[in-house]
């Protein structure tokens, strides 16, 4: 254990307003020219790759891909290619990769071949200079700076923001209503206070549900990954949707379900299950806004005001990013050094 449990992972979360405001300063114009270029193409399908927290970035492109342009999407096995060695017709399909070091082979040998089925490919990285972004046609840098802490923090907003200036580039828009967002994630970084009050309920858990809909699914799982990967506790994410399809059952008094609500399409689509949950006595915490909040056991309010619901996953995560911190804390363990995990992870 370090010397100060958590230095690292609780100074890179606190970066995130002032990677959010470089990534609007400084690359919102190369991501606007990238999608630019790749608009002038036409492609007819979208296809993304990706591993870990990437993967819950690739995802939140899929919903703005399909709901902002109506694209169809699809999220790649990558060993159909580097295991199987299939070579599907990629012609006049834009393949985006998600890494946050561009460095993992199974990434890089997946956009190597997509290339040379035709596709149009497009990495998104916080390494210009790593072999993805090599050997792919275009690249977006999400400017984030070296990210040493185990658990991705500052990394994952910025593939957030980066995506979403990329599809409304690809719509001929700039994404003017993210230029809010470092202001609000500054605010409610600085709470804290109430994270860790918040984490005094699942100190002991054995095992936790985390669930939202809509463009809040993809927090619902990144929230679970960050708690599994520092605190240890089995953190089990579901769409609402496929919650009540079975996965409901396991849910009683004792269960702790952290709900992600968007102000929102999504928060209306999940009011069924939170409504099955709260008959189920579940003990029921809300990330959200304040009038979902107050129908809950606990939660945290979001400035969900104004914030289109599409830009509110880059908001929502942040307080789940705290609490996986202060419970690993209150667990008596340390954040910044989660067993058996390595900063990049090879796989092939």
């Amino acid at each position: 254990m370090s010397e100060q449990p958590g230095r690292i992972m609780s100074g890179e979360m606190a970066e995130q307003p002032a990677v959010l405001r470089r990534i609007l300063e400084e690359g919102a114009l190369r991501i606007r020219e990238a999608a630019a270029s790749i608009a002038a193409r036409k492609p007819r399908f979208v296809l993304l790759a990706a591993r870990g927290t990437s993967d819950n970035a690739a995802l939140y492109a899929k919903y703005l891909l399909e709901i902002r342009l109506g694209l169809p999407c699809g999220l790649t096995s990558m060993s159909t290619t580097t295991a199987y060695g299939a070579r599907p017709d990629l012609t006049d399909v834009l393949v985006i990769t998600v890494s946050q070091s561009g460095g993992s082979p199974d990434l890089v040998a997946s956009a190597r071949a997509a290339q040379e089925a035709g596709a149009i490919t497009l990495a998104v990285t916080n390494n210009p200079d790593s072999p993805l972004a090599a050997v792919s046609e275009f690249h977006i840098d999400i400017l984030a700076g070296p990210e040493k802490a185990l658990p991705a923090t500052k990394t994952y907003t910025a593939s957030l923001l980066a995506l979403y200036l990329f599809v409304e580039g690809l719509r001929g828009e700039e994404g003017s209503a993210a230029k809010a967002l470092p202001e609000l994630a500054a605010r409610i970084l600085s709470r804290q206070d109430e994270v860790r009050q918040l984490a005094s309920r699942y100190r002991f858990a054995e095992r936790m549900v985390i669930t939202s809909r809509g463009y809040g699914y993809p927090t619902a799982k990144e929230a679970a990954l960050k708690l599994m990967e520092t605190s240890y506790i089995p953190a089990l994410s579901y769409s609402g949707a496929d919650l009540l399809h079975g996965p409901l059952a396991m849910v009683d008094n004792i269960s702790p379900v952290i709900a992600v609500v968007p102000d929102g399409k999504g928060g209306d689509a999940l009011q069924p299950v939170l409504n099955r949950l709260r008959g189920r006595g579940a003990d029921l915490v809300v990330v959200g806004p304040r009038r979902q909040v107050d129908a809950a056991s606990a939660g945290f309010v979001l400035p969900t005001d104004g914030v289109p619901e599409e830009l509110q996953p880059i908001l929502e995560i942040l307080p789940l990013q705290l609490l996986a911190y202060e419970v690993t804390i209150a667990r008596g363990q340390d954040p910044d050094a989660p067993r058996a995990l390595a900063k990049i992870t090879e796989t092939h």
